[in-house]
């Protein structure tokens, strides 16, 4: 009987010691470490390029996809005309996504044509450049996530927009803001300031 109770003891008297020592290392002062910071998203130039018009439908789809994920996506098409197109005429898509196109009749040819200094010159060119600055105001606005300039280095070729004024364009965009350009004839300079081209070829 003697020995039962001094075994218990002891066993009791061992269980407070290990409950003891598990409660002052559980209360040991855990280190100082510094508040987690939220990574500021860095915007990329992006051109998709060829030596045929009509590579527009992937960046379409990538436009969709980032306007679906809660992004503000503009998509410009330069010398795609229509029907009650311009500013006026803007499509919106996702409720993020806003898509225009210059107040022109049908697409521009790739080359000048006879009538490059008629009224009807002026007239296009008036609509392209409207397009253009409304692109210029959002980017200096900072109210755009994505944006997509579609022809534009044919658009440049045509004279209506300054080769500079895209620089500049891309230079002085908010830093989170990707730049999409797509399109044949983009020019050299601005191809060196990408960060990803994808060349699309037809064999």
């Amino acid at each position: 009987m003697i020995k039962i109770e001094m075994n218990a003891r002891v066993s009791i008297n061992a269980q407070q010691r290990g409950s003891s020592s598990s409660t002052e290392t559980s209360l040991r002062p855990t280190p100082i470490r510094k508040p987690l910071q939220l990574v500021t998203t860095q915007g990329q130039v992006q051109i998709h390029t060829s030596t045929f018009r009509g590579s527009f439908s992937v960046v379409l789809s990538e436009a969709l996809r980032s306007a679906g994920l809660g992004s503000q996506v503009l998509i410009a098409q330069f010398l795609r005309g229509g029907v009650n197109q311009g500013l006026n005429g803007a499509i919106n898509l996702c409720g993020r996504l806003e898509w225009l196109r210059p107040a022109i009749e049908t697409c521009l040819p790739e080359e000048k044509d006879e009538e490059h200094f008629s009224l009807k010159r002026k007239y296009e060119e008036k609509a392209i450049k409207e397009i253009w600055g409304f692109c210029k105001s959002r980017l200096i606005e900072k109210k755009i996530d994505k944006i997509v300039l579609d022809e534009i280095g044919m658009a440049i070729n045509l004279g209506f927009i300054e080769e500079n004024d895209l620089i500049f364009m891309i230079n002085n965009r908010p830093p989170s803001t990707d730049i999409i350009l797509t399109g044949p004839s983009i020019p050299p300079k601005v191809i060196e300031m990408a960060d990803q081209i994808t060349q699309l070829r037809c064999n």
